[in-house]
């Protein structure tokens, strides 16, 4: 097993308590720019939102609001943990539509399946599995959503073949995430310990993009900004890291 398969099995570990513990256990281009949405969610938006699901929400950004869903649209959640972004936008696709939450680990779908169950909300459904085989049929999304996800991949590529496989043609994602910019201080510095796995398969922007890009995705807009919250940015880190909110659509054939 390669260091970085190692990595991303602890870091799967990790994951897994934090879903039984909670979450304290442990040059642009052709691309175009939007007004960056906040990455806070509004008091409507969670309203009547599992108390369970808004704890464990462990993103960095609010998806939802980037990508305006509309009522009846098949919704995907990439990583979708304790159901946060998928309850969000269940209320926003309505009874005729649906959202699909796929997670690596058994112990995060099982949990928000629970929370599903004990909310009433029967447009929603939880699957296991990775970000780059999605267990989905082609063409069966209307829009993609992630919060602070595909980076933490070691083959974003994939991530990003897999979401085009899974949409309707003029389909889109939508992303919030966290890129690194520079190269990456030592994990072993105090206050790294929660970024020890990210910073050994997280990308920049150049290759976040360039993966778009090359999957086929077209109208590539995207919102930055430095984050600078010392509770969240350990000093180390200070600088190099970009909060990155992004859509793309899949175009008309």
């Amino acid at each position: 097993m390669t260091q970085e398969q190692q990595n991303a099995k602890a870091f799967t570990k990790q994951y897994a308590a934090i879903a039984s513990e909670g979450r304290d256990a442990v040059n642009l281009g052709d691309v175009s720019v939007v007004p960056p949405q906040s990455a806070r969610y509004s008091e409507e938006e969670i309203r009547d939102v599992p108390e369970g699901a808004v704890q464990l929400g462990l993103g960095c950004g609010n998806p939802s609001a980037l990508a305006e869903l509309q009522q009846g649209q098949t919704v995907l959640d990439l990583g979708s943990g304790g159901g946060l972004d998928a309850f969000v936008a269940a209320r926003k696709v309505g009874p005729t539509g649906k959202v699909i939450g796929v997670d690596i680990t058994p112990e995060m779908v099982e949990k928000a399946t629970r929370f599903a169950r004990e909310g009433g909300y029967r447009n929603v459904e939880f699957r296991v599995g990775q970000i780059e085989e999605l267990p989905v049929a082609d063409e069966s999304i209307d829009t993609i959503i992630s919060n602070c996800v595909i980076n933490h991949s070691t083959d974003k590529p994939a991530v990003f073949r897999e979401a085009f496989r899974v949409l309707k043609p003029n389909g889109q994602i939508c992303v919030s995430d966290l890129l690194l910019e520079g190269e990456p201080p030592n994990a072993s510095e105090k206050g790294m310990e929660v970024w020890a796995e990210w910073l050994t398969v997280a990308g920049g922007r150049e290759e976040y993009l360039k993966a778009i890009r090359q999957t086929g995705f077209a109208d590539i807009a995207v919102a930055e900004y430095r984050p600078d919250d010392p509770e969240m940015i350990p000093p180390a880190l200070a600088g190099k890291i970009v909060s990155l909110q992004m859509r793309a659509k899949k175009p008309l054939p």
